[in-house]
C-alpha cells in the first residue's frame, strides 16, 4: 500500500517537458494567489478578494478567497519545485475549471473580453502535469529515489 501510495504520488513520465511546463505554470499561478492572498502585484488581498467573490455568488467569500489563493500561490510553489506535483497540478486545475465556469465562461473566449482562454490554458497545463508527474529535476523525483 505504501509503495503504490508513493510511486502514484512522485513516479513520473514527463521527462524535461514537464519541467518546462510547471515551472512558469507555477510561477503563473504564484503570481495571481499572492494577489489573491496577500494583496501583491496589484491584487486585491484576502479582504477584497472575498467581497468580489461573494459579489459573484462564490460563498463564503473569505473561505472561497483562502482556496483559490491557496490552491494557486501554494500550488504553485509547488509546481515551480516539483513537489507533490500531482496533487498540486489537480488542486490548480479544479481552481482554474471553477474560474472558468463561475468567472470567464460568459464572456467567451478570449482574454480581452474577460474570456476564458487564459484559465483554459492553465487547466490544460494542469491537468496534462497531473497525468505526466514532475519530470526531471524534480524534488519529487528526488523523494521517488529516497523512498
Amino acid at each position: 500500500m505504501k509503495t503504490q501510495l508513493v510511486k502514484t504520488l512522485f513516479d513520473t513520465t514527463g521527462g524535461y517537458g514537464a519541467l518546462a511546463l510547471r515551472v512558469p505554470v507555477g510561477l503563473i499561478l504564484a503570481a495571481h494567489g499572492a494577489q489573491k492572498l496577500f494583496g501583491w502585484f496589484g491584487g486585491n488581498g484576502l479582504a477584497g478578494t472575498a467581497q468580489w467573490l461573494e459579489s459573484i455568488g462564490l460563498a463564503p467569500g473569505l473561505l472561497m478567497a483562502l482556496l483559490a489563493g491557496g490552491a494557486e500561490f501554494f500550488g504553485g510553489l509547488a509546481l515551480m519545485l516539483g513537489l507533490l506535483t500531482r496533487p498540486a497540478a489537480l488542486a490548480s486545475a479544479f481552481t482554474m475549471l471553477v474560474a472558468i465556469v463561475s468567472v470567464h465562461l460568459a464572456n467567451g473566449l478570449f482574454v480581452a473580453n474577460g474570456g476564458y482562454e487564459f484559465a483554459l490554458s492553465l487547466l490544460a497545463a494542469s491537468v496534462a502535469l497531473t497525468l505526466l508527474g514532475a519530470g526531471r529535476l524534480s524534488l519529487d523525483g528526488l523523494l521517488a529515489k529516497r523512498f
